[in-house]
């Protein structure tokens, strides 16, 4: 079937690409399941646990652990963002965040944060 892995990104098609292959060649994934929203690190670290999208994005998240076999959930932010028209630093921060939320979900899963920058390079958020 092939190893995959989850990656909780911006719907921008900008991203789409650079991150798919940053977590094939880092991580060994073959395939990356997406969980796209506008902005979803702004989502899941300024709405409420309970809030809709917040749970759209869990539900999505945990049919790609328990139907692909996902070990590694990436979340990610980005340069140049519409629907989250912040600077960096706080993107960095939210993204941290976001990281501490999903792996609450689900301790055994690692869950990692990726930054796409202005050259659209994917860069690891630690």
């Amino acid at each position: 079937m092939g190893r995959f892995a989850t990656a909780v990104n911006c719907m921008d098609g900008r991203v789409q690409l650079p991150v798919i292959e940053y977590i094939k060649d880092k991580y060994g994934a073959d395939f990356i399941d997406m969980v796209t929203e506008a902005a979803p690190i702004k989502i899941l670290t300024n709405d409420a646990p309970a809030h809709f999208a917040v749970q759209s994005i869990k539900r999505r998240v945990e049919i790609s652990i328990e139907r692909h076999d996902s070990k590694l959930v990436a979340i990610v932010g980005h340069y140049d963002c519409a629907g989250n028209p912040v600077d960096e630093k706080v993107q960095l921060k939210q993204i941290r965040e976001a990281v501490e939320v999903v792996r609450s979900w689900n301790p055994d899963i690692r869950v990692t944060g990726l930054w796409v920058n202005h050259r659209w390079q994917v860069e690891e958020v630690g």
